[in-house]
């Protein structure tokens, strides 16, 4: 059978072990195959490893723990944190499916992640290698400096609130924009959000000696909060300010609030995965890993471009998310601009956020697959502690403790509209600036596209982080 597995000539599925692998089920009466699996090409593999990840994932949900367990095993003898991207992208997916096993037993749980150390610290440094390595907070900085430029034009007082100033590289640049200003640079005022003191000191520091570099009237006000217990009144908003607002991967955070109304209901996708399923599968080609997920997972499940409207808040989410977007626009804000993962992992079942992280991962994975080498240390960074605690959170936390709660373009259209906001089109020189700096990469892979006057930021065909522009209603 091994010496099938190795059968470079030959394109039957009859010939692979997979044949086998498909016709048994993950019971421990047939148990597991494991001198074979280290014997299967990459394409096979790959493909196994979808199978056993979508079944492992359909057992914990449905509490089927034994055979969770087998699944977790056989999958550990094919992924791989350092392998290629179906086996890295196996491996963070399988931590996360176990340490939502053992959230049941809350003593071992603390035991064993007892010495893990994951500071704050640690993500904002990673958080920056992310910002280095792939473009898509460089292109969301980018256009939403351009489109306050845009909404700021002759005003003489501009006040920003940043709701994460953890990178001063974006408002360094604003400065560099407003200081060549024809009727000369406005007296700026940036406010930032961020829960450690230190991160606003060093951006304060940042900030202020290029603007007086460049000769800028300038002031930062720091608020140090988490922005779930952001008092708006810290913000000090003057009278006669033009006032605009940069959120950039924050507002989903708050769709976790602390009555959580969404409870997990019995899963019903995936109960039968079944050999001919996964026989129909292997006789697809396989390109990137997004390609192959496409076709396996959409024959047998069509990701929902909405799976939380299930929801009974009818599409706006928690009462923490309308009560924050209804304290902004009582700010009258001139512009506001939001960037927010363009996916849904906030349904309400783990199968629904399962299946849709893997889609959407798949693609960030394949970004650094064709930016950096397998031996990347910086790229090992941020795969584990950036996208692995991401993927962690979505699959393993439930609760006020899922954070990681990204919805797409259409449910924040919902939520700005229903709080008095009007959407502002991004401009087509917004859109021309954007393109430049993606191919300053030298890859075919990132794209950018207009929706509905948003910018959708893509790798390849697949859209992975949304941005738009809003106003307060008070300035039509």
């Amino acid at each position: 059978m091994a010496g099938m597995a190795q059968d470079e000539g030959s394109s039957s599925v009859t010939s692979s072990p997979l044949q086998f692998f498909s016709l048994m089920s993950l019971s421990p009466s047939l148990g597991s195959p494991y001198p074979w699996l280290r014997e299967l090409k990459s394409e096979e593999r790959g493909l196994y490893l979808i199978h056993l990840l979508l079944s492992c994932a359909n057992h914990v949900a449905s509490g089927s723990l034994e055979n969770a367990n087998i699944a977790l095993e056989q999958i550990s003898h094919l992924a791989s944190p350092d392998g290629d991207t179906m086996q890295r992208i196996a491996s963070y997916f399988t931590e996360a499916l176990a340490d939502r096993i053992l959230k049941a037993w809350p003593g071992l749980h603390k035991a064993l992640n007892s010495t893990r150390i994951s500071s704050l610290s640690d993500r904002i440094i990673v958080r920056k290698l992310f910002f280095e390595l792939c473009p898509f907070l460089k292109v969301s900085y980018l256009i939403t400096n351009q489109a306050i430029i845009e909404a700021m034009e002759g005003e003489k007082m501009v006040h920003i609130i940043d709701l994460n100033a953890v990178e001063p590289a974006q408002w360094i640049a604003l400065l560099q924009v407003l200081s060549a200003r024809r009727e000369g640079p406005p007296h700026l005022r940036i406010t930032g959000i961020h829960e450690q003191k230190e991160v606003l000191e060093q951006t304060a520091l940042r900030l202020t000696e290029e603007a007086e570099k460049l000769d800028i009237p300038f002031q930062f006000n720091p608020v140090v909060s988490k922005l779930e217990n952001l008092d708006v009144e810290s913000l000090r908003v003057k009278t006669g300010e033009a006032l605009a607002i940069s959120s950039v991967l924050q507002l989903h955070s708050l769709l976790a609030s602390d009555d959580e109304i969404l409870r997990k209901k019995s899963p019903t996708a995936y109960k039968n995965l079944n050999s001919v399923h996964l026989q129909r599968v292997l006789q697809m080609n396989q390109g990137s890993v997004g390609e192959l997920l496409d076709k396996d997972l959409t024959n047998g499940y069509s990701p929902s471009p909405d799976s939380a409207s299930s929801s009974p808040l009818s599409g706006t989410g928690s009462a923490k998310i309308e009560s924050f977007l209804t304290a902004l626009w009582g700010l009258s804000p001139k512009v506001m601009v939001v960037t927010e993962q363009e996916s849904n992992h906030n349904g309400s079942t783990l199968m629904e956020r399962h299946l849709e992280a893997l889609y959407y991962y798949a693609s960030l994975f394949d970004c650094l697959e064709s930016t950096l080498s397998r031996a990347s240390m910086e790229r090992m960074k941020v795969e584990k502690m950036h996208f692995g605690e991401e993927i962690k959170n979505i699959i393993a936390c439930e609760g006020s403790e899922r954070k990681e709660r990204h919805e797409k373009l259409d449910k924040w259209i919902q939520r700005l509209d229903f709080a008095g906001f009007g959407r502002v089109p991004l401009s087509y020189y917004a859109l021309l600036q954007a393109k430049r700096l993606l191919q300053t990469y030298g890859c075919d892979g990132y794209k950018i596209k207009e929706e509905n006057g948003c910018l959708v930021i893509c790798w390849q065909d697949r859209a992975l982080f949304a941005v738009s522009a809003w106003k307060c209603s008070r300035y039509d």
